[in-house]
């Protein structure tokens, strides 16, 4: 294949992409807002059936009827058909099967997006604010998939993929760039390890920003249910508890800083390599570390003042706006060495 159909292959798989991330931003919000209490109707159904057949069948045994076993039970099935729909009995959609799937369906879509634009550029496929966007977002996905596995969390789904959609959606409307060679500062292995690191932190920091934000939410909730006991529940039903959800934004930042970290020690290598000097307070480099110095802020807290619940969360959504400062706002309101824009 030439360069040309490779980057066209790109861009038809940027699309696809971004319907299977859509469609499974769907699906989670829907397993998040009635997936398991579908299921669960439909068991409390099932068990209201049995009820009746065994009942049915007591009346049978007792004597007072002539109904035998068979009988009782198809009877119980009559009257569950005449009930129509309420009993459950419906097939229900399986939310979190068909979020899942696409999920992984749109992580290789995404994956082959990146491969085949790096392919027809040459060089690694984040030289420009459109391709460093769309790496960022296949990392978030990427670190929720893991995330999702490790932790079972499976209800920041609904989150992340809409962070990934909107992420997409300005990349291809407003940042998309054409295949093409980029600044010769840029043309270093160096890319291939520093802005990696770059790119795997702040997928996995977007992760942890998305559990700290559901962890609002649902202390909201705990916290005007009181001490009333769940009637029902809401589309936070089945997320874990708002300390489960602070203990799992800790444990992904703790995974993303050290990145962070080492992206920032490997970028003052390369700056000494490219510009003579090792820390010029370029925009970038002022933001990274303030990003840094926040997130190292959050974690000493939590290991030596003891904090946790509101005021780490609060920490952390200040040190992760600072980190979507850093990508956007410097690219775009200052001018430095670091410009992507």
């Amino acid at each position: 294949m030439s360069n040309a159909d490779l980057a066209n292959l790109s861009d038809k798989l940027m699309l696809t992409t971004v319907m299977m991330y859509i469609i499974a931003l769907v699906a989670y919000a829907a397993d998040m807002g009635f997936g398991r209490r579908g299921a669960a109707t439909a068991a409390a159904a099932k068990a209201s059936v049995q009820q009746k057949s065994e009942a049915k069948v007591l009346v049978g045994t007792g004597g007072g009827a002539d109904v035998d076993a068979p009988e009782a039970a198809k009877a119980a099935d009559a009257d569950d058909d005449a009930d129509g729909d309420a009993d459950g009995d419906r097939p229900q959609v399986d939310w979190a099967r068909l979020a899942i799937l696409l999920s992984v369906l749109g992580v290789g879509a995404h994956l082959g997006v990146l491969v085949s634009r790096g392919l027809a550029a040459s060089r690694w496929p984040w030289g420009n604010m459109y391709e460093f966007l769309t790496a960022i977002s296949f990392a978030a996905v990427a670190a929720f998939m893991v995330v999702m596995v490790r932790y079972r969390a499976r209800f920041l789904g609904a989150l992340v993929m809409f962070a990934a959609v909107v992420a997409l959606g300005v990349a291809n409307i407003w940042l998309y760039d054409s295949v093409g060679p980029v600044t010769p500062a840029l043309n270093s292995y160096w890319i291939a390890i520093h802005v990696s690191a770059a790119i795997i932190a702040t997928g996995a920091f977007t992760v942890a920003g998305a559990a700290t934000v559901l962890y609002f939410l649902k202390s909201r909730e705990e916290a005007r249910a009181g001490d009333r006991p769940k009637a029902g529940g809401g589309a936070l039903a089945h997320v874990p508890s708002a300390e489960s959800l602070d203990r799992l934004a800790m444990r992904v930042t703790m995974f993303a800083f050290p990145i962070w970290t080492a992206a920032i020690i490997m970028g003052a290598i390369w700056a000494d390599q490219a510009w003579g000097r090792y820390w010029g307070w370029d925009p970038k480099e002022i933001w990274s570390f303030v990003t840094w110095i926040i997130y190292a802020a959050y974690l000493h807290a939590r290991a030596t003042a003891g904090w946790k619940g509101r005021k780490a969360a609060f920490l952390s959504l200040i040190a992760f706006a600072a980190l979507l400062f850093n990508f956007f706002g410097v690219n775009y309101m200052f001018s430095g060495l670091h410009s992507y824009a």
